[in-house]
């Protein structure tokens, strides 16, 4: 059976295009409308005409919960959905919380009270799922966490495979002559931030693969996603441990507070100490050193987060749950530590 997703490859628009033309927003050029209702004909498409009259009589507008005041990697992913929505003719409400706040308590309360069409939460505690989303019956999507194994009929959700971004950070530093590796930012508990704990535990497996042990008590210090927990946190693990001589941030903006809190205790990056963090926010790319980091594909993450859910809002889509590719991008804030049988041999 052809989808709506089927006439956007065919007609070369996005979904948001074929859309509206289906739905005759009057913003699209004659062109686009021209070419997709050519495709719609050719492919005998036939709309879901009761999900479009539940559209047509709905002006409820579609709610994003962000997780955290302050993670800038959640700002770029926003921007990116809200004009993705926009561009579909979509209303959107946006609510923040703190990065501790209950977001499916949240999103009950505003069920009752403003009864969205549905949901896109940037980022999740699975316990709150578990516990109270069965009391949500909208479409909703999660994006940066796994809904995988929860079993919900209405949630999907698109996130990076932490764990192995987080193993592959310390495979790198290790691969880089480091070997006294501080660990800063979420929780080493999965009570707490379960994105920092999912990153944190791919950590440990690269540890424990090269046979180098890892004391969570001398190697790992907490933190809220902002710079200045990033900040305090560095400060913290180098005075109790002296001997780092890398520092993996579990956020870009730890990570820049971070290398401020290095300069401040009088060392350099990354002469003394080496820096990478984690999400390939656009402002490490400006930062004195440029910031390593693991890359997330924000684009890819908002794209599929905002067609899955028009898709199920407008045509029963099923659900989709997707692993978006990350890549480890090399800076200026990594140093090669040398073994001391290659400086014998100068």
């Amino acid at each position: 059976m052809t989808t709506i997703k089927d006439i956007a490859k065919l007609s070369g628009y996005s979904i948001g295009t074929v859309s509206r033309v289906i739905n005759n927003h009057p913003d699209v050029s004659e062109e686009a409308r021209r070419r997709v209702e050519e495709v719609i004909r050719e492919q005998n498409f036939q709309p879901n005409s009761n999900a479009k009259q539940l559209k047509q009589q709905s002006n409820s507008a579609i709610t994003i919960i962000v997780k955290g005041n302050e993670n800038m990697f959640f700002e770029g992913i926003l921007e990116r959905v809200q004009a993705q929505l926009k561009e579909s003719g979509e209303d959107v409400a946006v609510t923040f919380l703190d990065e501790y706040s209950n977001e499916v308590q949240a999103a009950i309360q505003l069920c009752a009270l403003r009864k969205p069409k549905g949901f896109i939460f940037l980022g999740g505690n699975l316990e709150f799922f578990r516990m109270d989303f069965d009391k949500i019956d909208v479409p909703c999507v999660l994006l940066t966490n796994t809904a995988a194994d929860l079993g919900f009929s209405n949630l999907s959700s698109f996130t990076t495979n932490d764990m192995d971004a987080g193993y592959a950070v310390i495979d790198y530093l290790i691969k880089k002559g480091h070997t006294k590796i501080g660990i800063i930012g979420g929780s080493a508990s999965k009570i707490g931030s379960q994105i920092g704990f999912r990153r944190i535990e791919g950590c440990r497996r690269a540890f424990e693969d090269h046979g180098i042990t890892f004391d969570e008590s001398m190697q790992f210090e907490p933190s809220r996603f902002s710079m200045s927990g990033g900040y305090e946190s560095a400060q913290r693990i180098l005075k109790k441990n002296p001997e780092i001589t890398a520092l993996f941030a579990i956020g870009d903006t730890i990570a820049i507070g971070a290398m401020r809190a290095i300069k401040d205790m009088g060392l350099s990056v990354p002469e003394d100490v080496s820096v990478i963090g984690y999400d390939g926010i656009e402002s490490a790319r400006f930062s004195i050193p440029r910031l390593s980091t693991i890359h997330q594909d924000t684009d890819a993450l908002a794209r599929k987060g905002v067609e899955d859910l028009l898709l199920r809002i407008n045509y029963r889509h099923p659900l989709a749950h997707e692993d978006v590719p990350f890549s480890l991008m090399e800076g200026e804030s990594v140093k090669t530590i040398e073994t001391k049988k290659k400086r014998s041999t100068k």
